[in-house]
């Protein structure tokens, strides 16, 4: 085991650093009054401040549960896990499928590798293009390992979506197999153009899918959740339970009085997507204009740009960068077996105009010198 990469420069750069390494979303647009508002009603009630149920509150279950309804999922209260944040979603199912075999991504995100390795889990990665894993090399794969972890929406590091050709694939190995499937989907909301209709959708009594609060609505709350079969869901919470009983009851009651208006939180993910398209299309440009020789492909949503500078080690490059006050993830930290890597993940969410120009000028100045 070893640390997150993302996680400890986050800790070890200070106020002058431009960073482009976490996963962060710009807190210029988190809906700040309206949370305000649910907030000081959580607080009227002082039963809002005792234990509550492990599996998360009903009411904010029952609105979780809507939103899947609403895209044509059917979905019940019962079908869903309230967990602190989707990490620790992860880390339960992990530990249910403790030293089983697993296919993932390659790249795949980090905090997963990281969860499976604790948990005994053994990986076999399969290659990801933009639209997807490789199909048929996830089918040999997959019919030995009958598990899988994937990203379908924007995935991190590597920004892909995959087709709807591919989820058709990846969801009918899966009812082959008779094996499960665990759906991440932080991002999913967070498309520039349209949304896909989920994997674990085709596929409902034979997926965990991962939701979250963070890159939508505020990371601070902790809050996201598991989508499973009824069964599987009774399983996962008596794992739950030995990890912290419940997940904080303030943030699921702020986040309960803040759904109560639908149409308000549907306006913020639309203008969410829409300030975040504007990024992206400032960091591409910003990318072509003082990062030449980068190689990356244009994404379709979600908070990241992945791509190459043939050649370089960017490992060794980043450490050149932290000297420049500008930092970033390199893609050798999102492979299970791969020391070097000239590929390099961005972050365009969080950071100002003015503040990617100059990162990125930085990079560049390390890298010529």
């Amino acid at each position: 085991m070893k640390r997150s990469f993302i996680r400890e420069i986050l800790e070890s750069i200070d106020s002058d650093t431009i960073s482009f390494a976490g996963g962060l979303p710009d807190e210029k647009l988190f809906p700040i009054e309206d949370l305000r508002k649910a907030s000081e009603k959580v607080f009227e009630n002082p039963q809002n401040l005792q234990y509550t149920v492990s599996n998360g509150i009903p009411s904010l279950r029952e609105k979780i549960a809507g939103l899947y309804n609403k895209e044509g999922f059917e979905t019940k209260a019962s079908n869903i896990l309230i967990t602190t944040g989707s990490q620790q979603g992860l880390f339960i199912i992990a530990k249910y499928f403790q030293n089983s075999k697993i296919i993932v991504e390659e790249p795949s995100y980090l905090g997963a590798v990281n969860v499976f390795r604790m948990n005994g889990l053994e990986m076999q990665s399969v290659p990801l293009a933009y639209d997807g894993i490789e199909s048929r090399q996830f089918e040999d794969g997959y019919s030995n390992t009958k598990l899988a972890y994937l990203i379908p929406d924007f995935q991190n590091p590597k920004g892909s979506l995959y087709s709807s050709e591919k989820r058709r694939e990846a969801a009918k190995s899966v009812l082959k197999h008779g094996g499960y499937l665990i759906e991440d989907a932080p991002y999913s909301e967070l498309y520039f153009d349209q949304k896909m209709p989920s994997i674990s959708s085709l596929i409902p009594d034979n997926s965990l899918h991962l939701g979250s609060f963070s890159k939508t609505l505020s990371p601070s709350l902790r809050i996201g959740w598991i989508r499973a079969n009824e069964e599987m869901i009774k399983r996962l919470t008596v794992i739950k339970e030995t990890i912290d009983l419940h997940s904080c009851g303030i943030s699921q009651y702020i986040l309960d009085h803040y759904l109560d208006d639908l149409n308000s939180y549907e306006t913020h993910l639309a203008a969410l997507r829409g300030a975040y398209k504007a990024k992206m299309h400032i960091f591409t440009k910003a990318l072509q204009e003082n990062l030449k020789e980068f190689q990356f492909e244009v994404p379709k949503g979600g908070m990241f740009v992945f791509g190459s500078l043939p050649g370089v080690d960017t490992f060794e490059l980043v450490q050149k960068c932290i000297k420049e006050k500008v930092v970033y993830v390199p893609a050798n930290q999102f492979y299970l077996d791969r020391p070097l890597s000239d590929e390099i993940r961005f972050n365009f969410t969080y950071t100002a105009q003015h503040e990617v120009e100059e990162g990125l000028q930085r990079i560049n100045k390390a890298l010529k010198a």
